[in-house]
């Protein structure tokens, strides 16, 4: 069965990026201290990152996000999602217009303008084709940014959460939650390590 899960990175603070993100700083100023965790040797962080995305069959990000990694200093055969583990899943885009153009041309992009929902279901079809051809289930990954995130929990779209709590204070930046509707959680994993607490919760209904 595919499941909608919202998987991100976040400070002890709440921030998913340092301050002043954007296109060439992506992360914002010391937000890249949020991914330690995901280029670190640890066997555990290795495990959780190797799962992660093998399970993935579609992954959705914000045009925000996707204007990071598909710009100059973005996404390479090094720093993309998943490289250096197994396959590539889809990607879908949740934007109010199509890019002119898309430098990481190697990747499977589908733009969704009419919405997260949209997006949502579109990813699933292509999760659930995935799963299909390789034989296993395979999910959905809500990737961020924050915004994206926040608002997939807000409306009921995510199953599950998977927070990577790095051990950092940033002050400022982008906050994962900013109100919206309450919304009940039921831990399922947690695994700490040197970089990261690694925290699983499925969203109640």
């Amino acid at each position: 069965m595919t499941r909608i899960i919202a998987d991100i990175s976040v400070s002890l603070d709440g921030f998913v990026t340092g301050p002043d993100p954007g296109p060439e700083n992506g992360l914002g100023t010391g937000g890249e201290a949020l991914h330690t965790w995901a280029f670190s040797d640890d066997p555990d962080d290795r495990r959780v990152l190797r799962e992660a995305t093998a399970r993935s069959g579609a992954v959705i990000l914000g045009r925000h996000l996707f204007d990071v990694v598909d710009g100059p200093n973005g996404w390479d055969d090094k720093t993309g999602y998943g490289a250096g583990e197994v396959g590539k899943p889809a990607f879908v885009v949740v934007t109010s217009a199509e890019p002119e153009s898309v430098r990481t041309t190697d990747l499977d992009w589908t733009f969704v303008t009419t919405g997260l929902p949209d997006a949502v279901t579109a990813a699933r079809e292509r999760a659930e084709a995935a799963s299909s051809d390789s034989g296993k289930d395979l999910d959905v990954i809500l990737m961020g940014g924050g915004a994206t995130v926040g608002s997939a929990l807000d409306a009921g779209l995510a199953d599950a959460l998977t927070l990577h709590l790095a051990p950092i204070v940033l002050g400022a930046g982008t906050p994962l939650f900013t109100g919206g509707a309450p919304r009940t959680l039921v831990q399922r994993s947690v695994i700490s390590t040197s970089t990261a607490t690694h925290l699983t919760y499925d969203v109640c209904r």
